[in-house]
């Protein structure tokens, strides 16, 4: 049997199953307003937090960069691919994080991947949110050390673990925020039982950071944790920074560390200089434009009303990403299709992505939006929801 044939009876099933994923074609810059496989629409369905993916100064900034340094970086950070701009921009990120050193990765899943399996290997342990993103799962499990999951914002579960560990090494490894759920990690707690058992504590704030703090710190501004509380802080760039690639802030040591043992770090090209240069003017914007955090704020507590009038089933997020659980795969992607003929544009989420049983509509908000593109979209998704009901409903 050749590879085909052994292959295409599982995206039948996918098919079959409601799961099967598709690419979309975008034809416009990320905004409120994109144009998507030929049409237009009002998008709910982009990590772009802060509206900085397309700002003139965001985009000035690159292309200066791109003209001065070229497009490609070459090589490898280690090699001859580390630049005066990548240089610069890992010095004003840990400023901003409040570390003595951060780290450029090209992606967050390479910042992951890198810095667990750099951390700990076999004869130690890592412990894990059962909703942690695939990258950190992932890590986890390449790493040889013994993988253990607690249930979802558990620190019971956490504690139990953790406390039964003999392990040389610790590792508590959680997303900030939860990419598909929204809520945020209970890391005061999380931070007491990795001094109470001399773990490390790690996190993953790729949907944190530009969007909670009072200066868009993320998780660790928002709950005041310093270096010695939470030491090893990672973030990505493409979501609230509106660019592209990651890091890793902390102290000397642990850089020093992910430079020499971190290989998604060591063995990769470098990201683009003018990507460095437009995040270094993004990073500005995020930190002196304090209304875009406003004025997010005021379109997420407008919806989340919205919603709760409309009886739709909300989970308990404060951030940019609004999931509303309606169970059913088949229906999620009816209600979903049904915004999308009405020219809203949302995320419909399936297993294995979440749970079975909490397919859901992923909708995620813009400090550009307008307080009319939610009244609309809540408009619309009554319609929607009411016209594709379930039969126990």
């Amino acid at each position: 049997m050749d590879i085909d044939q052994q292959l295409a009876p599982a995206l039948t099933a996918r098919k079959r199953e409601h799961l099967y994923r598709s690419r979309r074609v975008l034809a416009s810059a990320q905004g409120t307003r994109v144009q998507v496989d030929g049409k237009t629409f009002t998008g709910f369905s982009s990590n772009d937090y802060l509206g900085l993916a397309n700002h003139p100064k965001v985009i000035e900034a690159m292309q200066a960069a791109a003209s001065q340094y070229g497009v490609g970086s070459g090589a490898s950070h280690l090699v001859n691919g580390h630049s005066v701009v990548h240089h610069a921009l890992e010095e004003e990120l840990a400023a901003f994080t409040g570390r003595p050193r951060a780290l450029l990765f090209s992606t967050g899943y390479m910042a992951n991947i890198g810095t667990v399996n750099a951390l700990i290997g076999k004869g130690d342990a890592v412990f894990e949110d059962k909703l942690n993103h695939a990258s950190l799962l992932d890590a986890g499990l390449l790493s040889g050390a013994r993988f253990q999951r607690f249930l979802h914002n558990d620190v019971k579960s956490l504690e139990q673990r953790v406390q039964a560990s003999d392990a040389n090494r610790k590792l508590i490894v959680v997303d900030g925020v939860f990419s598909m759920d929204g809520d945020v990690a209970r890391l005061p707690e999380m931070v007491d039982i990795a001094e109470r058992h001399n773990a490390w504590l790690m996190i993953d704030d790729a949907h944190g950071f530009g969007c909670l703090g009072k200066n868009g710190g993320g998780c660790a501004e928002h709950f005041g944790l310093s270096e010695d509380k939470l030491p090893i802080l990672m973030g990505t760039l493409g979501k609230a920074f509106g660019t592209f690639g990651a890091f890793v802030a902390g102290s000397e040591v642990l850089i020093e560390t992910l430079i020499q043992e971190a290989r998604s770090y060591i063995y990769t090209t470098a990201m683009p200089p003018a990507v460095a240069a437009a995040t270094r003017a993004s990073l500005k914007l995020l930190q002196e434009e304090h209304w875009r955090r406003d004025n997010l704020v005021q379109r997420i507590k407008q919806f989340r009303a919205g919603a709760e009038n409309l009886g739709l089933q909300l989970m308990p997020s404060p951030t940019p990403i609004q999931p509303v659980v309606l169970g059913d795969e088949a229906r999620t992607m009816a209600v979903a299709a049904h915004l999308e003929k009405n020219g809203f544009l949302v995320g419909a989420i399936r297993p294995p992505t979440v749970p079975r049983g909490s397919a859901r509509l992923r909708i995620t908000f813009s400090a550009n939006h307008t307080e009319r593109q939610v009244e609309d979209l809540l408009s619309a998704l009554g319609d929607a929801v009411q016209a594709n009901r379930g039969d126990s409903e």
